[in-house]
């Protein structure tokens, strides 16, 4: 459950200090002077992250026939990436075209502009609608697999776009694309090998990285790495440039709490613990420029009883709020349109949370359970995060819903789907394809967001370069993609758009380092 306790007053200076740091110009930094520093090896190109981004980075260097070297901090690869729900959108898809599904450039903009609150930079999406067909067919060589024929109609989406990796997570790409950068010989990957800084050169450039091979990631210092001394400094050169992958800041206790105060440490996150502000910090002290980094997204699909991201969110978006309702159990009514983006169904649900942790019950039943992927179902019903009952009456009991109330508004709900109209909250009801909740078993299960996605970061332009704020014009040597940079989302974004965002600019990055 997301808290929200604690002064501003308490972080102020802090949070003082923290965008003096972010503007601070890159003469204020001692950065590694590729004069002075004797190399341990040479690359073309170093890739920093081994998530989408830079395993689309690595693949697309490597396939030029350059030498490329991905580092990963943590002593396994993939990042978030790896345990994300891995499903992608892909506007204007031929499986959309088969199916008589119309979309379009200026109706995924749209779309993503609305939950995004219009801060998106729009340049950016253009990218991600010019390049998503390119982006499925290159993860698809790789050997990922989607689910034939098949379109998710995923929240805040004005119709169905979203491809369904078959694996059930982001391993479905992750695994395939690490298998493939395995047997290309001029791929090296490192893992436990932490980015510390950059090396420039006497105009600027990025020529190189600082780092510790042997690293080994302490939890508890997550948010103070300078005391963590472990691994053995290696500096490794890189004659093209340097492509930053290294993900989002949602485990950074103190970074993330600095940038919203209400976020406490002990509000829960879906990210993997190495999900921290370091590198993001460096990039911004080479005069790199900070885009919207205050815009913390949360996920509002999550189990309050299970750390981290669980076994439950697939189930609880896919079932509960894709095909079926959600109520706050005090009024035995819904409170939301459970198809709206992630923003404003987050805002609604810490409304009906509030002090007292009144979570939300999401319902489905098994006809709704037999229209999605099985294998949504099974970890959450073996984990018991989900209650089964034979009974609508039976689920009101169990979490304490006001029963009559309750049970005339899934009557009331079901005649929405079968009329087409959701006159309470205007939900788009089109493609329930007639499922109602009527049909026994009948599931339930509690939902609270936590923190899911870092909307800011680095700005970059449409070739994946970083922008300095000094000149306004690219680092030189310097690249970024995936959830270290800002500005595709704006303020919050959709789901399933991460994943074509990281994946699409890691290989715009790839393409334009190994023409550099």
């Amino acid at each position: 459950m997301a808290q929200f306790e604690t002064s501003r007053r308490s972080l102020l200076k802090a949070g003082t200090a923290a965008a003096a740091a972010a503007i601070a110009p890159a003469a204020a930094h001692a950065s590694e002077n590729d004069k002075s520093v004797k190399f341990d090896g040479e690359y073309d190109v170093i890739v920093v992250g081994s998530g989408f981004a830079g395993m689309a980075c690595a693949y697309k260097v490597a396939k030029a026939g350059l030498k490329v070297l991905m580092i990963e901090k943590m002593g396994v690869f993939g990042g978030n990436s790896a345990i994300c729900g891995g499903n992608m959108a892909c506007p204007v898809n031929p499986v959309q075209k088969a199916q008589g599904i119309k979309d379009s450039e200026e109706l995924f903009i749209a779309d993503c502009l609305k939950d995004g609150l219009g801060i998106n930079h729009t340049e950016l999406l253009d990218v991600l609608y010019r390049r998503g067909n390119d982006t499925v067919k290159f993860v698809t060589d790789c050997g990922a697999e989607f689910v034939p024929n098949k379109m998710l109609f995923e929240g805040g989406h004005s119709v169905p776009r979203s491809y369904e990796i078959k694996a059930g997570s982001g391993s479905g790409y992750i695994v395939p694309m690490y298998e493939t950068l395995s047997k290309m010989k001029n791929c090296v990957m490192k893992t436990r090998t932490k980015f510390d800084d950059f090396v420039l050169d006497k105009d600027g450039r990025v020529t190189g990285v600082v780092c510790r091979e042997g690293y080994r990631f302490n939890r508890k210092l997550a948010s103070d790495d300078v005391e963590n001394k472990t691994g053995h400094r290696r500096v490794y050169k890189a004659r093209k440039g340097v492509m930053l992958a290294a993900g989002g800041f949602s485990r950074d206790i103190w970074f993330r709490q600095v940038q919203d105060p209400r976020v406490v440490p002990s509000t829960d996150s879906t990210n993997q613990p190495g999900a921290t502000a370091g590198v993001l910090l460096k990039a911004l002290e080479i005069g790199a420029t900070p885009l919207q980094i205050s815009w913390l997204q949360f996920l509002p699909y999550c189990n309050p009883h299970e750390d981290g991201f669980g076994v439950t969110v697939n189930f609880t978006n896919h079932a509960c709020m894709d095909l079926g309702m959600v109520v706050n159990k005090k009024t035995g009514k819904r409170f939301m349109d459970e198809h709206a983006g992630r923003k404003i169904k987050t805002d609604a649900e810490l409304k009906v949370i509030g002090k007292d942790k009144n979570y939300p019950i999401a319902i489905c039943d098994d006809s709704i359970v037999k229209a999605i992927n099985p294998s949504f179902v099974k970890a959450p019903l073996a984990a018991k995060t989900v209650f089964v009952a034979n009974t609508l009456e039976e689920i009101a009991d169990h979490f304490g819903i006001k029963k009559d109330a309750f049970l005339a508004e899934v009557k009331r709900f079901n005649q929405f789907v079968k009329e087409g109209e959701d006159k309470d909250f205007h939900r788009i009801l089109k493609f329930n394809n007639g499922l109602t909740i009527s049909k026994p078993p009948f599931y339930g299960v509690e939902v609270a967001p936590k923190i899911h996605h870092t909307m800011g970061g680095l700005l970059i332009n449409p070739e994946a370069q970083v922008i300095s704020s000094k000149t306004h014009k690219p680092i030189p040597g310097l690249y970024a993609g995936g959830e270290i940079t800002g500005g595709v989302h704006g303020a919050s974004r959709l789901g399933t758009v991460a994943v074509l965002d990281a994946l699409t600019f890691g290989m715009v990055a790839g393409e334009n380092l190994a023409k550099a």
